[in-house]
């Protein structure tokens, strides 16, 4: 099956929607899919990360509004 979508006339807030559905749709079946063993491994990576304090945790619903505020 092939989607065609007008990415050349869609606006980025409106890419970003469809990226949000997209995503909601395929983590509401998680169960239907395993991740790549590297998913586990950059997952370690990026725990021991955050245990080094070389990276942080950001809210996701105020990254997503950062992100909308950065593109209206």
């Amino acid at each position: 099956m092939t989607i065609s979508l007008p990415l050349d006339h869609m606006t980025i807030a409106e890419k970003l929607q469809t990226m949000e559905a997209l995503w909601e749709d395929l983590s509401n079946k998680s169960d239907e899919f395993i991740s790549p063993s590297r998913h586990g491994e950059i997952l370690s990576q990026r725990d021991k990360n955050l245990s080094e304090g070389k990276d942080f945790i950001h809210d996701w619903d105020e990254a997503k509004e950062r992100i909308r505020r950065s593109i209206e």
